[in-house]
């Protein structure tokens, strides 16, 4: 007992260090409230206006913008919409003054040689449907207000008006749910940009793929039904994929991702945690172990794990191998490496071809080399370590 308590005491320390240690690379971005989006009803969930974090581009990124948007799950009913509405992913009032930019967003160019001299923005996530959320009546008893599409609308017009109008090069990504969005809205996103700019798009452990669970459900086939429901999401989905399948499906990336025509780079775990916590083992209590430290799986539950993983390289075949087509796929359990220094670029950062994220997503956008790889199965990839911060996370999101 003893020993157990010291081994929880001792990396519960080594997260603290290395938070504070990461947090002091990072620069820090200040708030910018967009009152202006009330009058168009694009508010959050508790309607107050939406928000975003903005540094400035200098010098030679003057005129290229990354527009990072926040994760951070989905609500499906009213129940989970109100227990979200009053946190920072439900209300612009509880989101603090400032927020520290890393990975990607980093305005040090040691850790983020490509961008850190862009107009930087990170989105913050307020809606819970990946900003496609649309439905104009508001219940008096709970006072929701779903409008995540509409809150997607007024930003881009408050950072079209900033500046983001012209635009020479420009990205929208995202991690997570906000992966799902920069799908969901890639080509929305080209479509407001100026003809002549190079535009593409990002996604951070976005690709949710449809898998039954080990108990055969299709919990998160549902779970995604609820949130498409509840928010009014169906018209703001593609077109090219609700004219031909259930709306719930078309939140799943493998079912619309070869209609898009913008040029996109995917960075994603083959075994992503969240998806092994909340897809594949929603709910079983045996797996707690080993969803919060892979180490600690059995040889069964591992096989299960690599099974996930067969199932998520099928649903990937729709992105084909076109060199506008990026891909970082790696078979480190973790979720969302573009925002975490130590893993977009930092010493041990994961590798594929002996190259880190930040490089392949560069020379990706440049036109300098294409970036195709997948790795192979887990635990084959020695750089992959096993993230510190990962082995504390309980389950993020209840399905």
């Amino acid at each position: 007992m003893e020993s157990t308590r010291l081994c929880q005491w001792l990396k519960l320390n080594l997260v603290v260090i290395a938070l504070v240690f990461l947090k002091a690379e990072a620069g820090f971005a200040p708030i910018t409230i967009v009152q202006s989006a009330v009058a168009k009803g694009a508010v959050c969930l508790d309607g107050s206006p939406p928000a975003y974090n903005f540094q400035k581009g200098y010098g030679t990124g003057i005129n290229s913008w990354l527009v990072h948007m926040e994760g951070g799950g989905w609500c499906h009913n009213a129940t989970t919409c109100l227990a979200r509405k009053t946190t920072r992913l439900g209300s612009s009032t509880k989101m603090g003054d400032t927020l520290a930019f890393s990975g990607i967003l980093n305005d040090n160019k040691q850790f983020n040689p490509d961008f850190y001299n862009w107009n930087r923005i990170k989105v913050r996530y307020c809606d819970g449907s990946s900003f496609t959320g649309d439905v104009e009546a508001v219940n008096p008893e709970t006072k929701l207000h779903f409008r995540g599409a509409r809150i997607f609308e007024a930003v881009m017009e408050d950072l079209l008006a900033k500046g983001m109008k012209n635009a020479q090069n420009a990205i929208i990504s995202g991690c997570s749910a906000g992966g799902l969005t920069s799908l969901l809205h890639c080509d929305r996103f080209r479509a407001l940009l100026p003809r002549g700019a190079k535009v593409k798009c990002i996604s951070d452990a976005g690709y949710f793929i449809n898998v039954k669970d080990i108990s055969g459900a299709q919990t998160i086939e549902q779970f995604f039904n609820q949130v498409v429901t509840t928010h009014g999401s169906t018209k703001n989905l593609p077109r090219s994929c609700t004219s031909k399948l259930k709306p719930e499906l078309c939140f799943f990336p493998q079912y619309f991702v070869s209609q898009i025509t913008t040029p996109i780079f995917f960075v994603n775990s083959e075994i992503d945690s969240w998806q092994i916590k909340n897809i594949l083992t929603p709910h079983m209590a045996d797996w707690r172990e080993c969803k919060l430290d892979i180490k600690k799986c059995t040889p069964t539950q591992l096989n299960q794990i690599n099974g996930f993983r067969t199932e998520f390289l099928k649903a990937i075949t729709p992105i084909g191998n076109s060199p506008s087509k990026g891909m970082f796929l790696n078979s480190c359990y973790n979720h969302c490496q573009t925002e975490l220094q130590e893993l977009w670029l930092y010493s041990g950062s994961p590798l594929l071809a002996k190259t880190p994220i930040a490089k392949a997503v560069a020379d990706w956008f440049y036109d300098r080399s294409p970036f195709h790889q997948i790795d192979c199965a887990y635990p084959c990839n020695p750089t992959c370590g096993n993230h510190v911060l990962e082995v504390l996370k309980e389950d993020d999101l209840e399905l």
